[in-house]
């Protein structure tokens, strides 16, 4: 069983916005620290956003700060990604992932220990 289940992606042109979730599927991570991470064509996986879901800490890659929000519903214990004023750049599989409490916000994949399935979101030019 997969413990995170991702969705919200699709296709869309440059300057438009989605949302992603990431709900937690037979297990409850009310208490884990979240991140997003993408990953594009060619090219290594990449942090884009983390939540420390006890404090509500957030942070963001370079790349989306200003653009992106990571943010999480506790009721129905989902994190969620809103993306804004999109790019072809931000052309990746999007995947969410989890890892315990204890520790914070990562940038480094191997630091989580749950990870969704992904969903792609394609921007054109």
């Amino acid at each position: 069983q997969v413990p995170l289940v991702e969705s919200g992606g699709g296709w869309l042109q440059a300057g438009g916005s989605l949302r992603l979730s990431c709900a937690a599927s037979g297990r409850t991570f009310r208490r884990n620290t979240m991140g997003w991470f993408r990953q594009a064509p060619g090219k290594e996986r990449e942090f884009v956003a983390g939540i420390r879901w006890m404090t509500g800490n957030t942070y963001y890659s370079d790349s989306v700060k200003g653009r992106f929000t990571i943010s999480r519903d506790d009721a129905k214990n989902t994190v969620y990604l809103q993306m804004n004023s999109l790019k072809p750049e931000d052309t990746a599989v999007y995947y969410c992932a989890a890892r315990p409490a204890e520790y914070g916000i990562s940038y480094y994949q191997n630091e989580y220990d749950y990870w969704g399935q992904g969903t792609q979101v394609t921007v054109s030019s």
